[in-house]
């Protein structure tokens, strides 16, 4: 039986994915790949974060090319049968499928890592092609040109050992291992390659430079077909009743394509709908210490960008190199952001960064509670005192812990204005998200309210802040008042709402707080 010479396992999850409730038709993309085959241009590598579409779209080429069963009912009802190169490519190649994640039980020998990919296409090979039976191969490139055939590789998860740290001393090596069994090989039609990480440029001439990348950085044609977009995501949304499209855009929107459409984690778009409820869903795969993990590496210049981007602000920045397979650990502000931007974790477009999503957000915020963060760690673990606080109205308490943390060491806190004073009370409620749904600068009423907390518990009461440089927290209430921002909160049924109105004068360096029942 063939391990990935024309195995039908592509074919097989494809078309389990084509009956899914919340299928999305990505075919058009094999339009554009089918102009690749037999030119110059037939090397592919496109990388992705996790989650984000990628095996799927794999799998469907897989169906797609092979020749060793008939994919066209499949095919003929979804956006590529429209494609003038529909028929001329369907099921006519030899499909050599290879996901490099598959490790020996022991993890010890690289050889034995490596020996299992070259020796599995070699008995394909002998057993598809009898006359070459009772040759002997050492290299699976000898194996494949003797075929006299041409061939579509599709590889997966190719930087499986750069990304999980194996096998340090032979990544050179593995990259000539796909140097030769790919690059300019007249046996090869197409390689289309995927994983998270893009490939390191050694040089002009490093090992895989026949490769066209197109990554989290820089996609600028294959950047739809990974992620939904807006108008998939309305299709999906009406096919159930359970939430709302405000509700999805709120959790798992935040990416762009190069043309500015806004891109959605499809992953978890697809699971809370099945599970109908928003949650975080992408941030359980893998391992979501990554955010901790680059921060760590340079925490005093990316610290106070951080709490910027937790207050929903964006960072200007200009991240030219890509982080990449086998490069050493970040060595500066922009290495840790280019990092971040590759592995999704942080959203990258027109020269501004910012924390994508509700998903991505609730990991920063606990990112923040580690030790590495010293003075904004204690902070944040101190931060339902303040919450306590307010829920007993005792404002003389909220505004020295205030005062507490604009008198830290961190410099974006030396603030003069009400976007400062809001990463401050972004800060000082942090543990309230566990007990509320916070949301800033929200449409109430006749305005937009600074902070209003939804209660996640009946018992507890809803609560508006607004905040005021220069001014008296009396007009702070009297604004939420005059504005009507409990609007919203109301349509919610919740009956009891505080009101708190937060001022800091920056002539006498003095916060003055001031919190009421709404009557």
């Amino acid at each position: 039986m063939a391990i990935c010479l024309n195995t039908k396992s592509a074919y097989k999850d494809f078309h389990m994915l084509v009956n899914d409730y919340y299928f999305v038709d990505k075919s058009d993309i094999i339009g554009t790949i089918n102009t690749r085959i037999k030119t110059k241009n037939r090397y592919i590598c496109i990388t992705k974060p996790r989650r984000f579409g990628k095996t799927s779209v794999l799998n469907m080429l897989g169906a797609y090319y092979c020749r060793a069963h008939d994919s066209k009912p499949l095919f003929d009802r979804l956006k590529v049968s429209r494609a003038e190169t529909y028929t001329t490519h369907l099921n006519q190649y030899n499909v050599i499928n290879l996901c490099l994640n598959e490790i020996p039980l022991d993890r010890s020998r690289y050889e034995d890592y490596i020996a299992q990919f070259n020796n599995a296409v070699i008995n394909d090979i002998k057993e598809a092609y009898p006359t070459l039976q009772d040759k002997e191969f050492e290299k699976a490139s000898d194996a494949l040109a003797a075929t006299d055939d041409e061939f579509i590789f599709i590889i997966d998860e190719w930087d499986y050992i750069f990304s999980h740290e194996l096998y340090f001393e032979h990544h050179g090596d593995f990259l000539e291992f796909l140097r030769n069994l790919l690059k300019d090989k007249p046996y090869v039609a197409l390689t289309y390659m995927t994983g998270v990480l893009p490939i390191k440029k050694y040089s002009t001439g490093s090992a895989l430079n026949m490769f066209k990348e197109y990554t989290m950085l820089r996609d600028p044609l294959f950047d739809a077909y990974f992620g939904f977009t807006e108008e998939e995501v309305e299709m999906l949304c009406k096919k159930q009743t359970a939430l709302t499209m405000d509700e999805i855009r709120d959790w798992y929107n935040g990416y762009q394509t190069r043309n500015g459409a806004q891109l959605y984690n499809p992953r978890s778009v697809v699971c809370a709908l099945e599970d109908e409820t928003c949650q975080s869903y992408w941030t359980r795969t893998g391992k979501m210490d990554e955010v901790l993990f680059f921060l760590k590496y340079n925490i005093d210049e990316v610290r106070d960008d951080v709490i910027e981007m937790v207050n929903d602000t964006s960072v200007r920045i200009d991240i030219k190199k890509e982080y990449s397979a086998g490069q050493e650990h970040p060595a500066n502000k922009k290495d840790i952001y280019s990092a971040m931007i590759i592995y999704g974790l942080l959203s990258y477009c027109e020269g501004e960064l910012r924390i994508p999503n509700k998903e991505l957000m609730i990991e920063f915020e606990n990112a923040l509670e580690d030790d590495d963060f010293g003075y904004v760690a204690e902070l944040v673990r101190n931060s339902s005192e303040v919450l306590d606080a307010t829920l007993k109205q005792r404002s003389d308490i909220v505004s020295s812990y205030l005062h507490n943390i604009h008198n830290s060491e961190l410099p974006i806190l030396k603030y003069n204005d009400e976007n400062s004073l809001s990463c401050v009370v972004t800060l000082a409620y942090l543990s309230a998200r566990n007990k509320y749904r916070i949301e800033r600068e929200e449409k109430s009423g006749k305005g937009f309210a600074d902070f209003l907390f939804y209660p996640r518990r009946k018992n507890l009461p809803g609560i508006i802040i607004e905040l005021k440089a220069n001014d008296t927290p009396a007009a702070a209430i009297a604004q939420i008042k005059e504005k009507e921002y409990s609007e919203k909160l109301k349509k919610e049924n919740v009956t009891t709402i505080l009101l708190v109105g937060i001022s800091y004068d920056t002539s006498k360096k003095e916060h003055q707080c001031i919190i009421e029942e709404l009557l």
